[in-house]
């Protein structure tokens, strides 16, 4: 595993330089396309839409599409951007964690001291977030923009959990309202009293839908690769499961 970032942790007159981990894995198990012909895999080309050229990746750059037509934009044009929060994650406010809407958090990373300097700032502020018992509202730029995130101990380390911000978050009107419907308190300490019978500790440390899959698949002859998934950005909003 290698760091994806690095860059420094500042508050106050306080800097602590850091790298920042993955803290989680996508176990998701990927199919591939398939010919049913002759089981062949499905490769998809990428063609210029105005030559009809197929396009290697050293050719592929990336576009901004305005009303007067797309714009290239290169890796000079996003490191010049006036971000104060290129290369560093700057703390903004100390919370309780309880004020964190779990609609908000997306990835998770694990930030770690870079260099022996970094040490005793590193600790004295992982100290400070576990004695005051709060979380640390930070902005930072990761994958060229600027973005909210939250600080908080977690076991020997600082995470740093990616944040929405609140324009982010669709607002419940977006879906289509319940019927209303009675219910009765008999009902509803029947449901209380079934939640309460169905408490445990937390999920075990294996995902099962990968297991399982991963079984069907050997038992067909078919080889299943386990690899990170791509979120696409929803355009009209869909249900997603039903």
């Amino acid at each position: 595993m290698r760091p994806i970032w690095s860059g420094a942790i500042s508050f106050g007159l306080v800097s602590v330089p850091c790298k920042v981990w993955p803290a989680t894995q996508n176990l998701s198990v990927a199919f591939r396309q398939i010919h049913l012909s002759d089981n062949g895999r499905v490769k998809v080309k990428k063609v210029c839409e105005l030559d009809g050229a197929e396009v290697s990746a050293g050719e592929i750059g990336r576009g901004y599409e305005t009303a007067a037509g797309i714009v290239g934009i290169t890796d000079a044009d996003l490191d010049a951007m006036p971000l104060t929060t290129a290369r560093s994650i700057d703390l903004v406010a100390f919370v309780p964690a309880s004020t964190i809407d779990p609609l908000q958090v997306g990835s998770a990373y694990y930030l770690s001291p870079d260099g022996q300097a970094a040490l005793k700032p590193y600790t004295l502020l992982k100290m400070a977030l576990e004695r005051a018992s709060k979380v640390a509202i930070t902005k930072y730029s990761m994958r060229d923009r600027e973005r909210l995130g939250a600080l908080r101990v977690v076991g020997d380390a600082i995470a740093l959990y990616q944040l929405r911000w609140p324009d982010e978050i669709r607002p419940t009107s977006a879906v289509p309202a319940p019927v209303e419907v009675g219910v009765s308190e008999d009902e509803i300490a029947a449901a209380v009293e079934l939640a309460g019978a169905h408490s445990r500790q937390p999920l075990g440390h294996e995902s099962p839908p990968v297991t399982s899959l991963a079984s069907v698949a050997v038992a067909l002859s078919i080889k299943v690769v386990v690899s990170s998934s791509v979120v696409a950005r929803p355009g009209d909003l869909r249900p997603v499961w039903a």
